[in-house]
């Protein structure tokens, strides 16, 4: 599948203009700086929306990953068989004017606004493909994947970070979503260090606004992690098996 950019009509573009500027006013304050130069490196900007073909380009020289056009949601096995292959599923369809504040499922503008500008960071794409091994290691396994989607939900969606002493976003889940940027800003969620055995036995909901939060110290600690995920999964399944 690829990007057709010319089917993209005068709406797609107008609601990416106000999710950008409106998104991007709130977040830089409150972003990882990761996030916010990884967004000027790959040429993001509110007067249209992103070819793939573009930014690819860029992200390429910079870490070898690219993004990778996909309908919609795809199943874990191509999921996770594009990560390991530094490939990011992003899907090509953008929501109409009026679902601009909530949508059931992730569009284009959580999946390239949000995820591709941490693409260009190598610790962060290193942890991406090394979780998605791990995974396809497991792939027959749904207790395994159902305990990873927990790696994959705390961090790579609603990851916090720890910068010159002050929480920052990371995670794409709460960079696209006005909802979830002024939640984590309240005084309501739970903050909690990064810890893979705390996070593998933390259970979470897609529908509602969270109200747990892990927080990294810098990017290289999730690739470091992978060896504590792949000994403490392997632990849990055992543990599984005999109960």
């Amino acid at each position: 599948m690829e990007q057709i950019y010319k089917n993209y009509n005068a709406e797609d573009h107008k609601v990416w203009n106000i999710l950008f500027n409106r998104q991007l006013n709130k977040l830089n304050n409150c972003a990882t700086n990761t996030y916010l130069s990884g967004l000027e490196k790959i040429k993001f900007t509110g007067k249209k929306i992103p070819e793939f073909s573009k930014t690819n380009e860029i992200i390429k020289g910079i870490t070898g990953w690219e993004l990778h056009a996909v309908p919609g949601i795809v199943e874990d096995k191509i999921f996770f068989e594009l990560l390991a292959k530094m490939k990011f599923p992003a899907t090509i369809w953008l929501r109409k004017m009026n679902q601009l504040d909530y949508l059931e499922e992730p569009d284009m503008f959580h999946d390239v606004f949000a995820h591709a500008p941490l693409l260009t960071n190598q610790a962060f794409v290193d942890f991406l493909e090394s979780l998605s091994k791990i995974a396809l290691q497991n792939i027959d396994n749904p207790k395994a994947i159902n305990l990873l989607s927990r790696i994959y939900w705390f961090t790579v969606e609603f990851g916090l970070i720890k910068e010159r002493g002050e929480i920052k976003i990371y995670g794409a889940g709460i960079l696209s979503s006005v909802g979830e940027t002024k939640h984590v800003l309240s005084n309501s969620p739970n903050f909690f260090k990064y810890n893979i055995g705390h996070i593998l036995n933390t259970d979470y909901r897609k529908d509602d606004l969270q109200n747990k939060y892990f927080i990294i110290e810098n990017f290289q600690q999730l690739f470091d992690s992978i060896k504590s995920i792949e000994r403490l999964l392997n632990s849990l399944l055992i543990n599984l098996k005999t109960a």
